[in-house]
């Protein structure tokens, strides 16, 4: 199989390394000096360091040649959520051959441009899932009713562990079983198991949430809460994601699997998990733009924070975890505040069923 990965950070140079271990990869980025540093010495430096990688492996810094290259198969999306759009917009502008399926990488909710505006309608300010971007780019760029597969790769996965060729297990999840199958195909392999799912919009928000829930578990841990408060929050987080996500037409069992559960524990407990570094980072007192400037990397939940609560609030669904977040990102309350304040919430029923039964006793 030929496949183009768009996108050289640490993700997307990742799996390009995993898929080039049995077909014909190459990866693209879009800083030249960048790809010829990573052609010249077989490694990415800035994004995924001290990995050699694979011998048939190639690079190009030229969209349409990036294009060309995978002949109408594959393309992969492996660039932030804030690039996803004008990427595969930019590469369907620039190619000849219309890919088979077009897939992504990115975990994240993306606020819509001028959502402020009064002339929007509320439709037209709702947040959007990954899905609706590339579906978007691709009607800007080709027109509507084009037969292009789209899916999601996600899971619990650090993009370094992927890289040295460590086990691994994802999700390959689309509204097509032909898109799930040729993911299956470029990626279950050499210590990499791939399990389809038809159930892209759990799968989305199971990947965007859980980064929320790590900034979070990571404000825990650097308060010195102890593991009791986060496995609270990890449940409670759950129990979150699975709201919005059921409010979406999401199926519960999602949340129970690899894209839900699994990866929700990966980002809260790892320390290679950008959004608990953030956490870690606010429970210092650190200043936010401090924090993302020293890690040299995007931290998804940052963004997607914002944009998950106002989808929240659209489909009428709570979530006070993400609201505490919130608070502290935007600087209305600090670290310890926002605790205090979960603490403080009336006791609810686990289950989200029936009245508030214990609602006023302290």
């Amino acid at each position: 199989m030929k496949i183009t990965v768009f996108g050289a950070g640490a993700w997307g140079t990742a799996v390009a390394q995993q898929a080039a271990r049995r077909h014909d990869v190459l990866l693209w980025g879009r800083d030249r000096a960048l790809i010829e540093g990573i052609q010249l010495i077989r490694m990415n430096e800035r994004y995924l360091p001290k990995i050699v990688l694979e011998p048939k492996l190639q690079f190009s810094a030229d969209l349409a040649l990036a294009t060309a290259f995978s002949e109408g198969e594959l393309w992969v999306v492996g660039t932030a959520m804030a690039g996803l759009e004008d990427t595969v917009r930019a590469a369907l502008l620039a190619s000849s051959a219309r890919p088979k399926a077009i897939i992504w990488l990115c975990k994240g909710i993306r606020a819509q441009p001028n959502s402020h505006t009064p002339s929007t309608s509320p439709q037209e300010r709702l947040p959007l899932l990954p899905e609706a971007l590339v579906r978007r780019s691709v009607e800007t760029a080709i027109g509507v009713g084009h037969a292009i597969d789209l899916g999601s790769l996600s899971g619990p996965s650090f993009a370094a562990e992927v890289g040295l060729g460590l086990p691994a297990a994802l999700v390959a999840a689309s509204n097509t079983p032909e898109c799930s199958q040729l993911m299956i195909s470029a990626f279950h392999h050499h210590q990499m198991r791939v399990y389809a799912s038809s159930d892209i919009v759990g799968v989305s928000i199971g990947g965007a949430l859980k980064n929320i829930v790590a900034i979070a578990a990571g404000i825990s841990d650097g308060l010195g809460l102890g593991n009791n408060a986060r496995a609270a929050l990890i449940t409670r987080g759950l129990a979150e994601i699975a709201r919005l996500g059921e409010a979406m037409g999401a199926r519960h069992e999602t949340f129970m699997g690899l894209a839900g559960l699994g990866d929700l524990v990966l980002t809260c407990t790892g320390n290679a998990s950008r959004n608990r570094q953030v956490g870690l980072g606010l429970a210092e007192g650190k200043a936010l733009k401090d924090i993302v400037a020293a890690l040299g990397h995007v931290a998804e939940g940052v963004p997607t924070t914002h944009a998950a609560v106002s989808l929240a609030g659209s489909k009428g669904v709570e979530l006070p975890i993400a609201e505490a977040v919130k608070r502290v990102l935007d600087g209305e309350i600090s670290a310890k505040e926002a605790v205090r304040g979960l603490l403080a919430r009336d006791a609810k029923r686990e289950d989200d069923s029936g009245p508030d039964l214990y609602e006023g006793i302290v």
